[in-house]
């Protein structure tokens, strides 16, 4: 597939999907109406999904549609794939498990299904982690339960000892679910094979909690997250109107983006004041957070403040250390966000209850919903159809309500994060009411 070009416009972008040669053997499947390369899903791209395009017009491009092929790649009754799981937990996990083992062996045949146990490093010998097989019987009710029955791990491995370990179980589809990281790995994995000149399928299925890799605009298992986000909110704000001038404070997870915060804050309408790492707001001063707050408990006698982990990070002492998978040691905002409010409305002679509240592992560690587990199986039957067609180097994901083949060079560009400018961040603020605080609304909002 070309490169999509806007006429009008000095920026492109390459959606072609790398296959690992013609494939030319008739599929199993008989029932279905098959999808064409060069067919798919036409979009324009604005600058919420591409920064770069700053005032030029959105451009035009094209996305491979997912979904089986008239032709194959591989001899499905001879094909043996694997399946790894990597990062932090997530709803649903099992469910895209699930899906591509029945899909693998009910569809096409295959010859086996290998489990990677504890993400990355069942590959490396040195670790000691049993292969496990995975059969229909063996995957039939683990969609009932959160996490991943395969186990995960965080943290590089060398991707030489991958394709090494790949080549010694005659793996020739991997798919790979996991973050940002794991889409990176799986890009180092593909340059590998690719060294080898080896036929092995790579197809990554993303998976966020926090909803922040590019180019996709929901993960699966972010519904599910918002759906128990808001009940912690809504204890929150039932403990906080339970006393004089109560405070609920509930920190949600969101590292880089406040998908999640926002998402569950304009779903419960419960919420005053919604903090999230993309703004540098103020604590202090005229438009500060704490007068506000107690200007609040003033007109209503409680509050309800939701914070993304990863917000307030320019309030703290600067740490450039980082975690085993490489992103930011955050600094503990909630902790210096209770002292704050403490410190000020003891200063202001404002007796308060603060009840805080952090559910993150409960949310990450649940089942996925009903809408969540439809997506997630329908993730994992267009990511075995991409495989089985010697497709490689890309992501499965829903754009518009479309499944479609995405690359991977768009989805490792860089961390999504939610748009500040957007009409979806001032309809948030406007359910809050919080637009007065500095760093809320940007400076040049109106003028976009």
């Amino acid at each position: 597939m070309p490169k999509r070009k806007n006429a009008e416009s000095n920026f492109s972008i390459d959606t072609t999907i790398p296959t690992l040669g013609n494939a030319k053997i008739p599929s199993p499947i008989s029932f279905c109406r098959f999808e064409d390369d060069e067919k798919g899903l036409s979009v324009f791209l604005d600058r919420e999904f591409l920064e770069e395009l700053g005032d030029e017009e959105p451009i035009p491009i094209r996305f491979e549609s997912a979904g089986p092929r008239r032709h194959l790649f591989f001899d499905t009754s001879k094909t043996k794939c694997a399946i790894v799981t990597c990062g932090g937990l997530c709803p649903g996990i099992n469910d895209v498990i699930r899906a591509i083992v029945m899909e693998a062996y009910h569809n096409y045949n295959v010859a086996g299904v290998m489990g990677i146990r504890y993400g990355l490093e069942g590959f490396i010998p040195k670790y000691g982690h049993e292969i496990v097989e995975l059969t229909p019987d063996s995957v039939s009710n683990i969609h009932q339960f959160g996490g991943t029955v395969l186990g995960s791990s965080r943290g590089p491995q060398n991707p030489e000892d991958i394709v090494d370990a790949l080549e010694r179980m005659n793996v020739n589809c991997l798919f790979m679910i996991g973050g940002d990281g794991t889409m990176k790995a799986v890009k180092s994995i593909v340059a590998e094979i690719t060294k080898r000149n080896l036929k092995i399928a790579v197809i990554g299925i993303p998976k966020t909690i926090d909803n922040d890799i590019s180019f996709i605009p929901q993960s699966f298992g972010f519904e599910t997250a918002v759906d128990k986000a808001t009940e912690a909110i809504s204890c929150a704000h039932t403990e906080a109107q339970g006393a004089m001038n109560g405070i609920g404070l509930v920190k949600l997870m969101g590292r880089e983006s406040g998908f999640i915060a926002a998402q569950s804050t304009f779903s419960i309408k419960e919420v005053n004041f919604v903090l999230i790492p993309e703004t540098r707001f103020e604590l202090d001063g005229e438009n500060g957070l704490l007068p506000a707050l107690a200007d609040r408990l003033k007109r209503r006698k409680h509050a309800v403040i939701v914070v993304a982990e990863g917000a307030g990070q320019h309030l703290m002492s600067t740490n450039k250390a980082t975690d085993i998978s490489g992103n930011p040691v955050l600094g503990d905002f909630t902790t210096l966000l209770k002292d704050r409010i403490k410190e000020y409305l003891s200063n202001v002679g404002m007796p308060y209850t603060l009840k805080y509240i952090d559910p993150s592992y409960i949310i990450r560690s649940v089942p996925a919903n009903a809408n969540d587990r439809i997506y997630c199986g329908l993730l994992g039957q267009s990511a075995v159809h991409a495989a089985m067609a010697g497709k490689t180097s890309m992501v499965v994901s829903k754009l518009m309500d479309r499944y479609v083949h995405i690359p991977l060079d768009l989805v490792t560009r860089k961390r999504r994060t939610l748009n500040i400018h957007s009409d979806y961040w001032r309809a948030v603020l406007e359910s809050t009411g919080q637009s007065a605080l500095r760093g809320m609304v940007p400076d040049n909002y109106c003028e976009l």
